[in-house]
């Protein structure tokens, strides 16, 4: 079992950023493929950024590349993912979430943990 718990979501303007950090405890983490995720409301959950256990493979959603990136410390059991040049469209609750593979990445149900969420919201 593995838990998971996201910080740092809060209220930005337009073209401001935000770091956003996992925090991991259980399971050893460094095993793990961690992604990003966001659910606006109304909308489904839609895939943001992925990184696998060491971090030599990234994979981001053409919505935030080049804006977003992830990251992860494996010695502090965190994944980050730091947001710059933030759009109102990015509205959302961030989950972050894990899974034993790097296999379908874009796809939640191949996620076997979740966190429970933080709302990060930019006004315009």
């Amino acid at each position: 079992q593995v838990q998971l718990a996201e910080f740092g979501g809060g209220l930005v303007q337009t073209g401001g950023s935000l770091r956003l950090s996992c925090a991991a405890s259980g399971r050893p983490f460094n095993i793990y493929t961690m992604g990003w995720f966001r659910q606006a409301p109304g909308k489904e959950r839609e895939f943001v950024a992925a990184i696998n256990w060491s971090g030599g493979n990234i994979y981001y959603a053409d919505s935030v590349k080049g804006r977003f990136t992830i990251s992860r410390d494996n010695a502090k059991n965190t994944v980050y993912l730091q947001m710059n040049s933030l759009k109102p469209e990015d509205t959302a609750v961030y989950y972050c979430a894990a899974q034993k593979l790097w296999d379908n990445i874009r796809n939640a149900g191949q996620y076997d943990y979740w966190g429970q969420g933080t709302q990060v919201t930019v006004s315009s």
